[in-house]
């Protein structure tokens, strides 16, 4: 299936921009196009769950001043999407925007607080954090949503897969998830894909005191298709922004974080030493 996260991103992107160069508000590109301003609105979102119909995405472009050619593009754009594997189930609806980025993005950087980001958990692991946060859910749930976040992982063995730079906590690798076992596994594998040309480990001493994002929880930036996102993770849902502002933040915030974290040399000897600590 093609994935419609970076397409739906340009498309959302595309509409807002031929918008704001014509000096046209929502309302006026509504009545010109025939649809209502909470239509225009969706369309200008790309996290909105409505998936954007070839037709509709014509007559918003025409309506916002698009040539033809810009109105082709943005048509041929939305007649490629197709519903990615995310959304048969198992992964929420408040993280398919995320996950669908992942399936064409080039670079994401993540910065962990707490818990080792869902990119990098073993299936253990994993089964440990979703059963600690889903306490009123059916196992059966809790396993699909296991099963699909391991699936998530298939990013990074790709031909040509998603660059992952991740800022780890110290305090990720103290937290004992499920138990010493299961964490003795999980920093084996963090030392096994912190070796891998395309992942990135550095880990936040807690020595280093404050630090950028001292007051902030899991956060990732994600560059697709040209632009950069950026995505927070709260209790339960997901908040994303793609401001040039907004942005700025969170990626001047993991500038810093990277300068202020171990590199990863000196990272893969700080994994190793918390393995030796969870014995064999």
């Amino acid at each position: 299936m093609t994935p419609q996260g970076p397409r739906r991103l340009q498309i959302a992107k595309g509409l807002q921009q031929l918008r704001e160069r014509s000096g046209l508000t929502l309302e006026e590109v509504a009545a010109a196009s025939g649809y209502g301003k909470s239509t225009v609105q969706r369309y200008e979102d790309w996290t909105s769950a409505t998936r954007p119909k070839a037709r509709n995405v014509r007559a918003i472009a025409g309506a916002a001043g698009g040539t033809p050619e810009e109105v082709a593009a943005l048509t041929t754009l939305a007649e490629s999407l197709t519903a990615g594997w995310w959304a048969v189930g198992g992964v929420p609806e408040w993280l398919h925007p995320l996950v669908s980025l992942e399936q064409e993005a080039e670079v994401e950087c993540a910065y962990a607080p707490s818990i080792v980001p869902g990119l990098l958990q073993t299936r253990e692991y994993a089964m440990a954090i979703h059963l600690g946060q889903e306490v009123r859910e059916p196992l059966d749930v809790v396993t699909r949503q296991v099963d699909a976040r391991i699936k998530r992982q298939e990013v990074l063995a790709k031909n040509s897969p998603l660059h992952l730079w991740a800022i780890l906590d110290e305090s990720v690798l103290q937290r004992v998830v499920g138990d010493r076992a299961v964490m003795a596994a999980q920093l084996d594998h963090l030392i096994t894909q912190s070796r891998l040309r395309h992942i990135e480990i550095q880990i936040l001493p807690l020595a280093s005191g404050g630090h950028a994002a001292a007051a902030s929880g899991h956060y990732v930036t994600i560059t697709s298709g040209g632009y950069t996102s950026a995505y927070a993770e709260l209790l339960g849902t997901g908040l994303y922004m793609d401001t040039a502002e907004q942005v700025a933040r969170y990626t001047t915030a993991m500038d810093y974080l990277r300068s202020q974290a171990a590199d990863t040399t000196a990272s893969l000897k700080v994994l190793s030493e918390y393995r030796k600590e969870y014995g064999t």
